[in-house]
């Protein structure tokens, strides 16, 4: 079959059609990719870039991962050679699920690794491209000091900003269009529904691979570069024995959720109540390797991690309360009492109140003056006045003493200042929480609770066993917005914070913000946020196993 026959047997009219299609609907969503990459993924991108250099007001040296030992110590390079392996992991799991997709359809798509290397070029390539033209735009700036600034000037020097970084757009130029040609002659030469799948699969194939060997050596390098640093200051860094002992702890942990897992299946007591003690067993060998940790984190910056608590502190006195009150007020609701429309709206107005308005009340309502009307309240009930938002000392730890009670510093609690700002977000977000929560009471059969009536249960065994499982979806979705949105929460907290305080209210995105905007450390303020975005990652994953998994959908 000539060339002629095969491009007329491969573009069918059925198959022009779809292409047509296809072509009209990436054209409906350009315009929204282009946005998501130029406010979304292009200021990522651009912040990461940041992160790595010595950024005060203007760029300066690239010092690599500098800004993050300074955070976080030594578990930068523990969290780099581990982002690394997932990387490879990932690009082991791609090629086994394409083998066994061509098993299943009897393709040999190994081919196919050609045209999906030169499109992983072309992605590499286009990165490269904008790590060296970043520097000559961000240079225009300093090329316009001293000189009368008009449009042809400016012209002139974007044009230059150009040209200095050709041969790298020539780069990616010829592979852009070396990849089109070799992914269409693949295309035209070996027919299949699934060509196209392969090449994709493949090119994220060969991006993992790429990524984890290349952050395994730059972290390597970065290790070698840290040991030869110690060597002249005479300090030992330890972070090879800190990676092995970090590494052994989490594969015991890995072995023990197997062994823990697998006890259930198993016939025999005996057999059980073995899997279950070698799983204890190396659980705690693998929490003495994990040891490490804080050794770790006392070398990170203590501020960052001050403001890690707060914010734990902060959204475990949140979350928890916002959901159990809403789901109780949308069950009342729910019940259609006398006057519930008007409560419905009265309980959803904080939340559309602007905040900095309500945090401005209620920074007056708990004023440490004896006239503020909480402290009223409090001295009409017979009690002592307290500092409120200028208090430090943690809620615990004044009670233990009103109570003459000696009470260890550890177990403090957070501080009266942030319980404040904890009962705020609490009053704002319920009434948003008691909408969502009605809005899934509605999608719950009433035929289900009339025929657990029927059978004699009581209203408590029919919230337990039907209304609370069935709500799970909707726990499980504010609890995730919930736990984000207090992890990033700024705005109210930077209304309600005070100096006398003792920075026990400043959360992680305070202690960015500080970095950024009064110290001026841009490229550490970017390396904080990248941390603070780790956190959230990894919350988001955890919730999703833990919770996502006892997720009932009906």
């Amino acid at each position: 079959m000539g060339v002629t026959e095969r491009i007329q047997a491969v573009f069918t009219p059925r198959r022009i059609r779809h292409l047509r299609e296809y072509f009209t609907g990436y054209l409906y969503i350009a315009p929204a990719v282009i946005l998501i990459f130029i406010f979304g993924i292009f200021p990522v991108g651009f912040a990461l870039y940041v992160s790595l250099h010595r950024w005060r007001i203007k760029r300066s040296d690239f010092i690599a991962l500098e800004n993050y030992t300074r955070a976080i110590g030594g578990l930068t390079y523990v969290l780099m050679f581990f982002i690394a392996l997932l990387a490879l992991v990932g690009a082991y799991l791609i090629v086994r699920k394409v083998l066994r997709m061509a098993e299943e359809h009897g393709d040999r798509p190994l081919l196919l690794l050609l045209p999906g290397l030169l499109h992983a070029s072309v992605i590499g390539a286009l990165l490269r491209y904008l790590w060296f033209q970043l520097p000559e735009f961000l240079a225009i700036g300093d090329k316009l000091v001293g000189r009368e600034k008009t449009r042809e000037l400016f012209n002139q020097l974007l044009g230059e900003s150009f040209r200095a970084v050709r041969p790298e757009f020539n780069l990616f130029f010829y592979l852009l269009i070396a990849s089109a040609i070799v992914g269409s002659g693949f295309f035209l030469y070996r027919r299949s529904p699934r060509n196209s799948t392969y090449q994709n699969q493949f090119m994220m194939f060969w991006l993992a691979l790429a990524a984890g060997i290349g952050l395994a050596y730059f972290t390597y390098s970065e290790v070698l570069t840290a040991y030869a640093v110690a060597v002249e200051t005479g300090e030992d860094p330890g972070i090879w024995p800190q990676l092995i002992s970090i590494t052994g702890g989490l594969f015991l942990f890995g072995v023990a959720w197997k062994l823990w897992g697998g006890a259930a299946n198993e016939a025999s007591n005996r057999r059980f109540w073995l899997r279950i003690l070698a799983a204890l067993g190396l659980l705690v060998g693998g929490w003495l390797l994990m040891g490490e940790i804080p050794q770790i984190v006392a070398s990170g910056d203590q501020d960052l991690w001050k403001g890690l608590k707060v914010t734990v502190f902060f959204s475990l006195g949140t979350v928890p309360f916002q959901l159990a009150i809403s789901m109780f007020l949308a069950i009342l609701l729910y019940e259609k009492l006398k006057g519930s429309e008007f409560f419905r709206m009265a309980y959803f107005l904080p939340y559309v109140t602007p905040f900095i308005a309500s945090a401005a009340v209620f920074k007056q309502m708990f004023s440490n003056r004896e006239a503020a009307p909480i402290n009223s309240l409090l001295k009409g009930l017979g009690m002592l006045p307290q500092d409120w938002l200028f208090e430090p000392r943690g809620i615990f730890e004044i009670i233990a003493r009103s109570l003459e009670i000696d009470w260890p510093d550890w177990a403090a609690g957070p501080s009266l200042a942030l319980v404040v700002i904890i009962i705020h977000s609490v009053w704002t977000y319920v009434g948003y929480n008691t909408v969502i929560y009605l809005a899934g009471l509605v999608n719950i059969s009433k035929e289900l609770n009339e025929a657990a009536e029927i059978d004699g249960a009581n209203q408590w065994d029919i919230f337990r066993n039907i209304t609370f499982p069935l709500l799970s979806p909707t726990t499980y979705f504010l609890s995730l917005i919930g736990i984000i949105g207090t992890f990033k929460a700024f705005a109210t907290i930077w209304v309600f914070r005070e100096s006398l305080a003792l920075g026990t209210v400043d959360t992680f995105s305070v202690a960015i913000f500080t970095e950024f905007y009064e110290k001026l450390r841009y490229g550490y303020a970017s390396a904080m946020a990248f941390v603070l975005f780790a956190i959230i990652l990894s919350l988001t994953y955890i919730n999703n196993r833990v919770q996502g998994s006892k997720v009932f959908y009906g």
